[in-house]
């Protein structure tokens, strides 16, 4: 079992930044994969960063690339995403979730967090 629990959101001004965290709990969580994903009121759920479980290989979401920074120490047992740049259509719930499976597809993640809202004002 793996508990996850996400922290960092508030309210930017566009082209700031934002850091959050994730805290995992449980026996093996450092070798999961661990990844951030991302919900809009009336949108699905986006994709947006996941990491391996030794953070030897990042992948992003074609609407971060380049802004977003994921990374994670599994000493602590902590995930980050560094937010740059942020703007408005930036603004979500942000979630934090733990696989097995190397994917993209929220569909393979086991574990979820309660999320942590992301507001980006113009």
């Amino acid at each position: 079992q793996v508990q996850l629990v996400e922290s960092g959101g508030g309210l930017v001004q566009a082209g700031g930044s934002l850091r959050l965290s994730c805290a995992a709990s449980g026996r093996t969580v450092s070798t999961y994969i661990m990844a951030w994903f991302r919900q809009a009121p009336g949108k699905e759920r986006e994709f947006v960063a996941r990491i391996t479980w030794n953070g030897g290989f990042t992948y992003y979401g074609d609407s971060v690339k380049g802004r977003f920074t994921i990374s994670r120490d599994n000493r602590k047992n902590l995930v980050y995403l560094q937010m740059n740049v942020l703007k408005p259509e930036d603004t979500a719930l942000y979630y934090c979730a733990a696989s097995r499976t190397t994917s993209s597809d929220g569909r393979e993640y086991d574990y979820w967090g309660q999320g942590t809202q992301v507001t980006v004002s113009s």
